[in-house]
């Protein structure tokens, strides 16, 4: 079973959540990490696609959008396809419900934030995962 860890924002900024998500991507990569992180929607893929690029003036984080368009695979993928279906370490959950396939991960990370609707649905994956025979850690930000 994977590494399960939250990460509880102290706040509910409007980027706050993808921010993070942005700055653990680049620390997994950084490592030599693969990363997939996963959205609820093409929108919000397409808004973590941009942020990539701009969330830290001197990092880079080689990354693209998943489905791939090219043979290549880059370290950090980006989209709104299955968890099952993608091949990396890393995934960062960024969208409601628990993935499907995320035993398939060395590492599972939840990012969350102080909005009451993101928080409900935190508790009910954290839940989930504890009936999954997984131990989720939480860390307070």
């Amino acid at each position: 079973m994977p590494r399960i860890d939250f990460y509880v924002l102290p706040d509910q900024k409007e980027n706050g959540r993808a921010l993070l998500a942005c700055r653990l991507a680049d620390k997994a990569y950084g490592l030599g990490h693969t990363v997939y992180l996963f959205t609820a929607s093409e929108a919000r893929a397409a808004a973590l696609d941009d942020l990539l690029w701009t969330f830290r003036q001197d990092s880079f984080v080689p990354h693209e959008r998943y489905p791939l368009m090219g043979e290549e695979g880059s370290p950090v993928l980006v989209g709104t396809a299955a968890p099952a279906t993608v091949e990396a370490q890393v995934l960062i959950n960024l969208a409601d419900a628990l993935p499907e396939g995320f035993e398939r991960y060395d590492r599972v990370v939840e990012l969350v934030d102080q909005h009451p609707e993101v928080l409900a649905q935190s508790r009910e994956r954290f839940r989930q995962y504890r009936e999954q025979g997984c131990a989720p850690e939480t860390h307070k930000l």
